[in-house]
């Protein structure tokens, strides 16, 4: 198999290619840009750095005070299968999640949905089934929303999910922040930014990962305005992170290096064997179908598999399985696109 990453060596080389923080050129550089990223290797537009404003977000301090929870030792991923795993890097996959989840519900058709409003906070949107285990996301980044009074919940949301990116050793990708707050609760009719269950990926539209699983991995996204070249860069997220069974039902990481971002994903799909899972622990599997590596250790979705059992998606996908520079290029720009989707950046 291949060689696994750890957190700690992603971090150590994503500090290696930081900017120094606070030379003129970079910030004026930042400024002049129409979209700028403020993640770890890029800086905030001076606009957005007056602390001292009565106001103002400090981003440099926010970012600092994410990064540390991100890489807390002692924030954990409660209620996993039974037991706790978090510390370490282990709940950044989970705010790359929120992020995404988060803008995963845009219409391009009727300018629905999206990262703006950050309603994943009210019912019903919270208890849709796509985002079930969020919520112990969210409670993470409370105590961050609280020192930062002024950031709204919907850019904290997507910033955390962009610094977790960059902290797993992907991609910067670029923040653009500007976001609202819904205050409450609302119809979608009434206000556009909340939306009903059914607009996230699901896992398995009956086929197993065959033509009705492709087909509805596209209405998606061409729902949101991707094509399969943006679908295929986006699904490498599941590089990150695993499955639970007591959220999805699904159980197991996808590669060996849950907290590293790389074309690892890819690469497991086409050089490694997926048969039917059967058993777990040494007991009857009862849980959806899904697919295993023969170790028993990996897994793989329907929705996952789709990907190379599709002759029009399965280009892409060794494309990045040969070229991981490639895969982070491409995924920078789709997952910027993602978190921008509906957002009225005044």
């Amino acid at each position: 198999m291949f060689a696994t990453r750890v957190f700690a060596a992603a971090r150590s080389a994503l500090s290696a290619r930081n900017v120094a923080r606070g030379t003129t050129a970079a910030v004026a550089a930042a400024a002049s840009a129409s979209a700028f990223a403020i993640g770890m290797g890029a800086h905030p537009a001076p606009s957005l750095c007056k602390a001292a404003a009565p106001g103002a977000v400090d981003w440099y301090k926010l970012r600092d005070d994410l990064l540390e929870l991100l890489e807390s030792e002692t924030a954990t991923n409660p209620g996993v299968d039974g037991a706790s795993n978090g510390g370490g890097g282990a709940i950044a996959p989970m705010m790359v999640r929120l992020a995404w989840h988060c803008a995963g519900t845009y219409d391009v058709k009727s300018g629905t949905g999206g990262s703006d409003g950050a309603t994943m906070r009210f019912k019903p949107e919270s208890e849709h089934g796509g985002n079930a285990g969020l919520q112990h996301a969210r409670a993470l980044l409370e105590p961050v929303k609280r020192a930062h009074p002024n950031v709204s919940y919907a850019d904290l949301y997507v910033y955390a999910g962009v610094l977790a990116v960059e902290a797993c050793g992907g991609p910067t990708v670029g923040f653009r922040p500007g976001r609202s707050d819904a205050l409450k609760a609302t119809p979608p009719e009434q206000d556009k930014r909340f939306t009903p269950d059914g607009r996230l990926p699901g896992a398995d539209a009956g086929d197993h990962g065959k033509e009705k699983t492709a087909q509805h991995i596209r209405d998606i996204f061409y729902r949101m305005g991707f094509n399969d070249q943006e679908i295929v860069a986006l699904s490498g997220a599941h590089a990150l992170g695993r499955c639970h069974t007591d959220r999805s039902g699904y159980w197991g990481p996808w590669t060996r290096a849950e907290t590293t971002l790389s074309n690892e994903y890819f690469r497991e799909m086409l050089e490694n064997t997926w048969t039917v899972k059967k058993a777990h622990k040494g007991k009857p599997w009862t849980g959806p179908l899904q697919f295993e590596d023969p170790t028993g250790e990996l897994m793989m979705l329907p929705s996952d598999l789709a990907l190379v059992w599709d002759a029009r998606f399965k280009p892409h996908v060794e494309k990045y399985a040969a070229d991981e520079a490639l895969f982070f290029k491409d995924f920078a720009q789709a997952f910027k696109k993602l978190l921008e989707l509906g957002v009225d950046f005044k």
